[in-house]
């Protein structure tokens, strides 16, 4: 039986983290993954959506050409746009990627791992042992039980990319992030597309107005969506699909499901090793270890957060806590904020508290908001769409922040730092921004949170007296 400084169970962000890392800390590690390296963000999810999505925009800025005062007297066709998808997913996937991890031993597709006890792992009928071991399994997608969903051959992000054509008429069940990323997608590469969801507004875990703007936009463009309806039957008559739905019937040529993630850990055997787990993944501590001293569970599996850089960040963190002998209080990773983004058009971005949040936990705050429509880049760019919008006080300390609007996923990391390292608006507003930037739209929240101080009552007067 090899022995091993790590073994590494999973290889998508969270694992492919921990192995890169380690390996070249010159740590001997073993990396099993039972099906392809990059798990489901390379393969089925993040990295291909952005292909089909950057797509889908080239197609439409080709039919919207009149715009920018120019005439395109040709037409346009689709050809096979999932075709290029998986070529570029192809080229990232290959030498690129596998180069991080030559220092590493990997096992690949050969079958699931599995704990035979603490320190001992078996995979296709070898077992290996190491004294630090991470779990990194990741989620699956979850099919909500609708009656005869699973009778018709439906589709989730782990198949969509594998198509060969583009669908007449698609129906989506679910308005996340995953679901509406795929609307836009195939609504501007030619497919009629109707949205389904239980919830009252787009992207129903953050920000309900920045929601609400996506909503406007999907709609101008054609898209259905149909919030807070639910869908009672799905049945397939005649090669086509038929979704009975609270607001009537529909016929679709394929259904997307895109209902959120289910964490699956039964083929681990984690009681041999005895690590504690229940439905909301993997229990693991600040240090992201679990209850048996030396296995920590990162990404999606202990489910924190089920993002694809929040996997990358634990596995990251959990790493530097197992070479560590003591605990470090820099490597506590719920100290950490979690950003997240939709990759739509407008993108909406999110970090800290919403204002609903902000309200609810009974924050002393105010809203500080700068639309995209006043500012002279988005405008000249023919992207007006959206707003800025931060929840802080009448000393600028940041609680949150909400982007929707053309480059939100940029614009945010600015107010990651301001609210991590607790940077008030002042000192935004003190740091020169490149004029015509979009990212001088933060500086612009300050600038108009202090000119709300500037006309206050003392500073008026204080203006007044000297000037």
């Amino acid at each position: 039986m090899k022995k091993y400084d790590l073994i590494v169970i999973g290889m998508g962000p969270a694992g492919m983290a921990v192995t890169a890392m380690a390996s070249n800390m010159d740590l001997n590690v073993l990396a099993i993954e039972k099906h392809k390296v990059g798990g489901e963000c390379l393969n089925y999810g993040c990295v291909p959506s952005k292909a089909l999505l950057k797509a889908g925009e080239v197609n439409e800025i080709t039919e919207n050409l009149r715009q920018f005062g120019i005439q395109f007297n040709g037409d346009t066709e689709i050809e096979n746009p999932l075709e290029i998808v998986r070529e570029k997913v192809g080229e990232i996937s290959g030498n690129k990627t596998m180069k991080a991890f030559e220092r590493a031993d990997l096992i690949i597709d050969k079958g699931e791992a599995k704990f035979v006890d603490k320190k001992i792992v078996e995979v296709d009928g070898e077992r290996y042992t190491a004294d630090k071991i991470f779990i990194a399994t990741g989620t699956e997608p979850l099919v909500p039980p609708i009656p005869g969903l699973k009778d018709v051959s439906l589709l989730t992000n782990l198949n969509i990319f594998a198509q060969e054509d583009i669908p007449k008429k698609l129906t989506i069940i679910g308005g996340g992030a995953i679901g509406s990323e795929m609307a836009q997608a195939f609504s501007r590469l030619g497919s009629e597309v109707n949205m389904f969801q239980i919830d009252d507004h787009l992207v129903p875990i953050g920000d309900e107005e920045a929601g609400r703007v996506l909503e406007e936009k999907f709609k101008k463009e054609g898209i259905g969506v149909y919030n807070s309806t639910g869908i009672n039957k799905v049945e397939e008559k005649d090669r086509k699909i038929i979704i009975h739905t609270e607001a009537g019937v529909f016929e679709s040529n394929e259904i997307l499901v895109a209902t959120g993630r289910k964490i699956v850990l039964d083929s681990l055997n984690l009681e041999n090793a005895g690590i504690e787990y229940g439905k909301g993944g993997i229990k693991v501590n600040r240090r992201l270890e679990t209850n048996v001293k030396g296995i920590y569970a990162v990404g999606d599996c202990n489910g924190k957060a089920l993002l694809s850089h929040a996997a990358m960040h634990q596995g990251m963190i959990a790493l530097m806590n197992a070479i560590n002998p003591t605990p470090i209080k820099q490597f506590n990773y719920d100290d950490f904020l979690v950003p997240w983004s939709v990759f739509t058009k407008p993108e909406i971005a999110q970090v800290g508290v919403t204002e609903k949040e902000a309200e609810e936990k009974g924050l002393d705050y105010q809203i500080v908001k700068e639309n995209y429509s006043d500012y002279g880049r988005t405008i000249a760019d023919g992207k007006p769409e959206g707003f800025v919008k931060v929840i802080t006080n009448s000393k600028g300390k940041v609680f949150g922040a909400t982007i929707v609007g053309e480059a939100a996923s940029e614009l945010i990391h600015e107010w990651i730092l301001a609210i991590q390292h607790d940077i008030g608006l002042f000192d935004i507003m003190m740091t020169q921004h490149s004029f015509p930037t979009i990212s001088l739209m933060n500086k612009r929240v300050a600038e108009k949170w202090m000119m709300g101080k500037t006309n206050s009552g003392f500073i008026s007067k204080l203006a007044k007296k000297f000037i």
